[in-house]
């Protein structure tokens, strides 16, 4: 039986071990959770009950659970806090407003009557990943739990404790046995789940995985939804509030270490404030104190591991050996765990991985540019379209860029965000689907047509 083993990314030490599940594992967990969903999906109220009930449980116990999380990948400790607050509230969003999300909907057309009916699926799979354990988890299952599903979820192999404590939570604020239960393993577990007779998967994670999983999707003709990578431009125009901007350059970069599908990861500046922003940016980068996470005074803490630490250190150093000058930090801190420094560089040509590739990690490129066209050119020449930022007084000009940029979400005066009241995902090879608001719980329900005639009727137009 295979092992799994999770090491503390700030200590380097070895924390627990785990047993991986076999195939006939995951599959009873499975018609476990199938056994399950005739009654889960029947009555609305219930359900809702039994969320206001996990998101008490939530906020009651929003410390131990950070704690565990901090614990297997490194987050600081004030961070963790934060990330379980959000889950409740996504949680209590859905409890609130999926009935009327789920509302039947009436449609003109030439039959006596016409609607749609939205209806659960059945049983999802979802396999879900280390940077933000319990908010990328929750923001799934808050919808596709209201919406009638029911969940088999694999946590990363790095956060297993946290996925184990999301099922622990569902059991102890009374969730009924088989609605939301939690399989330990890796890629084969993975390979099981998506195998398994589930109604439908959703998978959050690097894009080559995501390939993957869409693939092995599409064998069994099973619905997917993949929120993949990202490699976020960050646009600061000539006429930016600067101080605004490099505040929220070192929030959009470096929170969570960097590790976000939706961190800003490309910093492309007009040259008129060029000078300006990265002043302010280097000064403000400098004053982040990096270490034990568990601190409530740590700003950024380690990467979640030693693979981790090792590709975010040869992305830079490619960037180094092909011109990149180096104005902070640009190295991995001494001592024990995985720490790099905060790190900002300048001289981006396009053949660097820091240019091309999504970088997990405390790194900020900057390209200064001519103007927003210069900008935008660059923004899209790159395989994601997750989320991008755009900074300018200029809220005119900000409506015309905004619907240039290749990507699902854009921010403008702010850093990218994920909220339940609005829809969150990606184009290109940054994945398709949505999750979040009403949009991210239609992914998950059938959306059946139903209309009454009082004639036969063979044409397509309206008389």
């Amino acid at each position: 039986m295979t092992q799994i083993t999770t090491v503390n990314p700030a200590t380097g030490e070895e924390i627990t071990t785990f047993s991986s599940m076999d195939k006939n594992q995951v599959f009873d967990l499975v018609k476990k959770a199938r056994r399950a969903f005739p009654e889960w999906k029947k009555d609305y109220e219930k359900r809702r009950s039994y969320i206001y009930n996990l998101v008490e449980y939530l906020k009651k116990n929003k410390t131990k659970l950070a704690k565990v999380a901090t614990m297997e990948m490194g987050k600081p400790i004030k961070e963790s806090i934060g990330e379980v607050e959000k889950c409740a509230w996504a949680l209590e969003f859905y409890a609130d407003h999926g009935d009327s999300f789920l509302a039947d909907e009436v449609l003109n057309t030439d039959a006596r009557k016409s609607f749609l009916i939205f209806e659960p699926l059945g049983v999802i799979g979802s396999i879900m990943p280390w940077n933000f354990p319990y908010w990328q988890t929750l923001r799934f299952a808050a919808p596709c739990l209201m919406g009638g599903n029911v969940i088999v979820m694999k946590p990363s192999s790095i956060t297993l404790q946290s996925g184990i404590e999301i099922e622990k939570a569902f059991t102890e604020s009374g969730v009924p046995d088989g609605i939301f239960q939690t399989v330990i393993g890796s890629v084969d577990v993975a390979n099981h789940l998506i195998d398994s007779d589930i109604d439908a998967v959703t998978f959050t994670g690097s894009t080559s995985a995501g390939a993957k999983v869409g693939e092995r999707a599409a064998m069994h003709l099973k619905k997917c939804v993949l929120e993949l990578g990202g490699s976020d431009p960050f646009i600061v125009l000539d006429d930016a509030i600067i101080e605004k901007a490099a505040e929220g350059a070192v929030k959009g970069r470096f929170i969570n270490c960097g590790q976000s599908c939706i961190a800003s990861k490309r910093f492309f500046v007009g040259k008129n404030v060029a000078k300006e922003f990265i002043e302010l940016f280097i000064k403000k980068a400098s004053q982040l104190k990096i270490g034990d996470p568990t601190s409530m005074e740590t700003d950024i803490g380690p990467i979640s591991s030693k693979e981790g630490l090792e590709t975010i250190s040869g992305i830079v150093e490619n960037a180094k050996e092909k011109g990149a000058e180096i104005l902070l930090g640009g190295s991995k801190i001494d001592g024990k765990g995985f720490f790099y420094q905060p790190t900002i560089l300048t001289n981006i040509k396009p053949d660097m991985r820091i240019a091309q590739q999504e970088t997990f990690g405390p790194v900020a490129p900057i390209t200064i540019v001519e103007n927003e066209s210069e900008a935008i050119k660059l923004a899209n020449d790159i395989e994601f379209g997750l989320g991008a930022s755009i900074w300018t007084k200029d809220l005119a000009k900000a409506d015309k860029m905004s619907r240039r940029i290749e990507s699902g979400i854009v921010s403008v005066n702010n850093v990218v965000i994920s909220d339940p009241r609005i829809p969150f995902g990606g184009i290109k090879h940054s994945g398709f689907g949505r999750e979040l608001s009403r949009y991210g719980m239609l992914e998950f329900v059938n959306i059946k047509s139903v209309r009454f005639y009082d004639n036969l009727t063979h044409h397509h137009y309206v008389e």
